[in-house]
């Protein structure tokens, strides 16, 4: 969809904190596709408005994009000559205006595709985040809500190792050793931001324990969240844990915002 008023596009993308970049045409000598003052935002996925089409644009948005992939946050802008070089024939002048408006969206790590994985993730599609669903099972993903990521890996274990910092991590696979595995690997990885396993407090038990044959400290292990979920969240079917969980990932991402403000 393309939006003609930017300072709406901005009021969207700011409402699902989505990252984005501000491009503006600050000033133009002789032929240039757009005037003064035109404007397009440009996401990860997406782009409205349009500073003239063609190789120029084309260009500004790919610089952009890396501006959000790299995590750039100051403004800058680049003189362009609108010529062969730049595939334009206008052969007129311009300089761009690049400002990026940079959203923290927590980036999800959802382990485990069965019953509960899957009320999860149909409640965190609908938030402001990016929702990475790990199973090695293919025939769990008979229905993936829209921007989710599905991976499908040999091991599991990959998708921790390349998982962004800062990851949330949710645990809840199929296989006791398996969770184990991922605890660990969690665990020491330990820039999360958040860390919950699925279970009861005789799992957890058993997990501390053997996590801490392991090296980890009692330090270490009050970071991880089992059993997961808002406490006060009661209720053992699919959806009542579902929520429980987004609740308590929800009331963390809000206190980053209220930070970040």
């Amino acid at each position: 969809m393309i939006y003609h008023d930017w300072i709406g596009v901005l009021h969207r993308l700011r409402d699902k904190r989505e990252s984005c970049v501000l491009i503006t045409v600050l000033s133009e000598r002789g032929s240039v596709p757009r005037d003064s003052g035109s404007k397009m935002v440009v996401t990860a996925q997406e782009s409205f408005l349009t500073i003239g089409g063609g190789h120029l644009e084309f260009k500004c948005i790919a610089m952009a994009r890396e501006m959000i992939a790299t995590g750039r946050q100051t403004p800058h802008s680049e003189n362009f000559s609108l010529g062969a070089r730049l595939g334009q024939c206008c052969g007129g002048m311009t300089t761009i205006l690049f400002e990026p408006l940079l959203q923290a969206q927590p980036q999800i790590c959802v382990f485990g595709a069965g019953h509960v994985g899957q009320a999860l993730v149909n409640l965190l599609a609908t938030l402001p985040c990016h929702v990475h669903w790990i199973d090695s099972r293919p025939e769990q993903f008979s229905v993936v809500p829209p921007d989710v990521t599905v991976h499908q890996p040999d091991d599991p274990l990959d998708a921790v190792h390349n998982a962004a910092p800062a990851s949330y991590f949710v645990v809840m696979t199929h296989h006791h050793p398996l969770d184990l595995a991922l605890c660990e690997a969690i665990l020491r990885r330990g820039d999360y931001r958040y860390f919950g396993v699925i279970g009861s407090q005789t799992k957890r038990q058993r997990f501390d324990y053997r996590l801490e044959g392991k090296g980890f400290t009692a330090q270490q292990l009050a970071t991880m969240r089992c059993p997961v979920g808002l406490p006060d969240v009661k209720g053992k079917l699919p959806a009542e844990i579902a929520v429980a969980i987004a609740g308590e990932i929800i009331s963390i991402y809000q206190q980053d915002a209220v930070k970040g403000d």
